[in-house]
């Protein structure tokens, strides 16, 4: 097959999938050897930070390239505002076919309902839903109709993405497909049971961090990783029987990790590397150097202006992120030597019992900025300087180093290294309830969404 005069593009993208329980990360010993072999014909992010570290919120900035305070879903359940181009769009506008395939969560509270042809921001093909965690009975739309997919939703979506690689991409086009499943997120025991099979549950270990090991969640989690790498090898076998590989920019990753009671805390939205350092492999046959590691950090927002930039199309100069296209193709030049870390409204997190986790920080704002680099995380929170880590000597996190006089002099070279990351997309670090305040948002105890005044998007729209 010639080569598209523009590549294509598969972005794949699980929901709370952490970089170290994927295989190839060698961090824990979870199954996937499709994923593995895969890192060996692409370039590896060691360190590919979400930021935010939140369903919603990560998915405006990827599909925008603006930071949560410039796009303005600094919570879940917003709807992003028609106002931003999106990735979608910029594809869509330079002469691509363009494909939505699962889980979309950027259109408002009301999870179930269709998101309307004019919010589908330059998706033309569409099977997804706003958001939804019921993997055996998962609805979703097709066009405006509402249908259930066959069987466990993310093997059915697969389905959908080899039916629309087989047959309703348009063949004159080159094409832009995101695929997004639901898995590993909680519910974490709804996975076939022969996934579970594959791991003794007496075997399994806490990791080196863990204040509790929530062993039932961690033997699901495990089988739907194991689930989901069986799935991306079908897709692989695709592309490669289609003839694609070589046109085709692929790349795995993850919006956000999960704590599974390391540190003793839960999920996401934390700023330690279980819930922000995420899988990111980005592969192109012939194009994209293989069995290679990325030197730099890559973040959330980085990711809309490198696929742009891979594909030689122009960046909307609203976008605040990083092209990282020519280092990803080994040309040398000013890479990113940090990124942001950034969680401007946090919601309350519980605990494995169900119990607010504000008493375990002693009553701390929870608002915070940072920077990760390839080796340390520097963290503040409003009341200040929080956590400093040594990643390459301690990387559990286990030594906070943010009082030791020894490291005084790095501690103030990465706070200024942050200072200027915030000084760049505007961000004058405020305590959230100004955020809740300047977007309209009213949020319950836990800083949950429950309205936006005014809603910007009636139910009738």
């Amino acid at each position: 097959m010639a080569v598209s005069k523009k590549p294509n593009v598969i972005y794949v993208f699980a929901d709370q999938l952490r970089a170290s329980s994927v295989g190839c990360y060698g961090e824990e010993n979870v199954k996937t050897p499709n994923i593995d072999v895969f890192a060996k014909t692409a370039t590896m992010f060691p360190v590919a930070v979400a930021s935010p570290s939140i369903c919603g919120p990560y998915r405006a900035v990827l599909v925008t390239g603006l930071n949560p305070l410039s796009n303005g879903v600094v919570v879940n359940d917003i709807a992003l505002s028609l106002k931003h181009r999106t990735i979608g769009e910029v594809y869509a506008e330079n002469g691509y076919d363009t494909a939505y395939i699962g889980k979309w969560h950027l259109d408002g509270a009301d999870r179930l309902a269709v998101v309307p042809k004019s919010r589908r921001r330059g998706f033309r093909y569409w099977a997804a839903a706003n958001f939804e965690h019921n993997y055996l009975g998962s609805k979703y739309y097709k066009d405006e109709d509402q249908l259930v997919w066959e069987g466990y939703d993310a093997e059915a979506q697969v389905d959908e993405a080899l039916k629309y690689l087989r047959k309703e991409r348009r063949p004159d086009m080159p094409f832009c497909l995101f695929l997004s499943w639901g898995p590993p997120h909680n519910p974490y025991r709804q996975v076939p049971q022969k996934y579970l099979d594959m791991y003794d549950r007496s075997a399994l270990r806490p990791r080196q961090n863990s204040v509790e090991f929530p062993v039932d969640d961690i033997w699901g989690y495990y089988a739907q990783i194991t689930f989901l790498d069986e799935q991306f090898e079908r897709l692989l076998e695709e592309i490669d029987a289609l003839d694609l590989s070589d046109e085709t920019i692929v790349v795995f990753t993850s919006d956000h990790g999960d704590m599974h009671g390391s540190h003793g805390v839960y999920k996401k939205g934390w700023p330690w590397d279980e819930s922000i350092r995420v899988p990111f492999l980005i592969r192109q046959n012939g194009r994209i150097p293989k069995d290679a590691k990325a030197d730099f950090p890559i973040s959330t927002m980085d990711i809309m202006p490198t696929l742009l930039g891979l594909c030689d199309l122009p960046i909307p100069s609203a976008c605040e992120g990083v092209d990282c296209s020519s280092f990803i193709l080994g040309r040398d030049g000013d890479k990113p030597a940090s990124v942001l870390v950034t969680n401007p409204c946090p919601t309350t997190v519980l605990d494995s019992r169900g119990e607010d986790m504000v008493p375990y920080f002693r009553g701390m704002r929870m608002e915070y900025r940072g920077v990760r680099t390839m080796r340390h995380t520097y963290i503040e929170t409003i009341d200040g300087p929080w956590l400093l880590f040594d990643n390459l000597s301690d990387p559990y996190q286990l030594k906070n180093l943010i009082d030791d006089r020894a490291s005084a002099k790095l501690r103030q070279s990465l706070a200024e290294d942050l200072r200027s990351h915030l000084a760049k997309i505007g961000d004058e670090f405020l305590p959230k309830e100004v955020y809740y305040e300047r977007f309209g948002i009213e949020v319950d105890r836990r800083g949950v969404l429950v309205g936006i005044v005014p809603n910007p998007y009636p139910a009738n729209l």
